[in-house]
């Protein structure tokens, strides 16, 4: 009878732990203050996989280069906790009319884009942008899907000041397109 009841103890004890290291999974437009730490927030709609691939445009004699990933399980840390996010994750490249590259975050820059939700009844997606060096330019860029092979670009800076910790010789040029309604077309 002790071992029985033994068992059970052990048995109740591991179905406790197993559930309390789940993580939430939540759907991808959860508001930031509804996401408990460790959560999940999953494309459950694959509202994300249209965007990916490759997509280029002309804006002021620059030819821009967007490649489009889906990153599944991104850590997010906030100040007061942290969560995984399913996320669009832009990389990019830059290039005057000349063909030399003016910018290119393809290898592990923090200038990169990332999504952080989706507006499905405007079929776009919305992206957080770090800003260049010294986080200039840091802001929103709104891609809208157009159809399978277009979207449309729209990004203004949130801010273009200079902190007083920036180094003096760091470029602080926004080379990403600063304009709205910019068509990118995938290759």
């Amino acid at each position: 009878m002790k071992k029985l009841i033994y068992k059970i103890i052990v048995f109740i004890g591991l179905i406790t732990i197993v559930n309390s290291c789940k993580a939430q999974i939540l759907p991808m437009n959860t508001a930031l203050d509804n996401i408990p730490n460790n959560a999940q927030v999953k494309d459950l709609n694959s509202e994300l996989n249209p965007y990916i691939g490759t997509y280029k445009a002309n804006f002021q004699g620059n030819e821009i280069t967007l490649f489009i990933i889906k990153e599944e399980n991104k850590l997010e840390k906030r100040v007061n906790k942290q969560f995984y996010r399913d996320a669009l994750v832009v990389k990019y490249i830059v290039k005057n009319a000349s063909g030399l590259v003016l910018q290119n975050t393809q290898n592990g820059s923090s200038n990169q884009l990332y999504s952080i939700g989706t507006r499905p009844y405007e079929n776009s997606v919305i992206l957080y942008y770090y800003g260049t060096n010294c986080g200039v330019g840091w802001g929103k860029v709104t891609l809208k899907k157009i159809n399978s092979t277009q979207i449309s670009w729209d990004y203004e800076p949130n801010s273009t000041s200079i902190g007083e910790d920036c180094p003096a010789n760091a470029d602080k040029t926004i080379y990403l397109p600063e304009t709205d309604n910019l068509i990118f077309t995938k290759q």
